[in-house]
């Protein structure tokens, strides 16, 4: 069973917004630290942004100001609101999950859905 799974991409245009979303399990929505990453064509996959149970958040430089990354507790789920899209942020964006430091380190993958913004 997949613990992560991820929904909501799709194809936009730019200027757009979409909003993703990761469902995940009680015990790792309680205890991890979530984040959302992107794979481009022919890129290395990067973080674009992280929160944590205290939903302390982190967002990389280029989704600054356009990107939002949130939880909801009763439904076990983490979200990230994109605002503004730009043929930039075309990509395969995955959820993850890290471990806390009471356990040993590891870390859960989604599957990922595509964005993709038409200019």
């Amino acid at each position: 069973q997949v613990p992560l799974v991820e929904s909501g991409g799709g194809l936009v245009q730019s200027g757009g917004s979409l909003r993703l979303s990761c469902q995940t399990e009680g015990y790792i929505f309680s205890l991890y630290t979530m984040g959302w990453y992107r794979q481009a064509p022919g890129k290395q996959r990067e973080l674009v942004a992280t929160i944590t149970t205290d939903d302390f958040t982190h967002y990389a430089d280029p989704v600054k100001g356009r990107f939002t990354i949130s939880r909801d507790k009763a439904k076990t789920a983490v979200y990230l609101q994109m605002n503004n899209l730009n043929s930039e942020d075309t990509a395969v964006y995955y959820c993850k999950a890290d471990s806390p430091d009471l356990l040993p380190a590891h870390e859960y993958w989604g599957q990922g859905t595509q964005v993709t913004v038409s200019s």
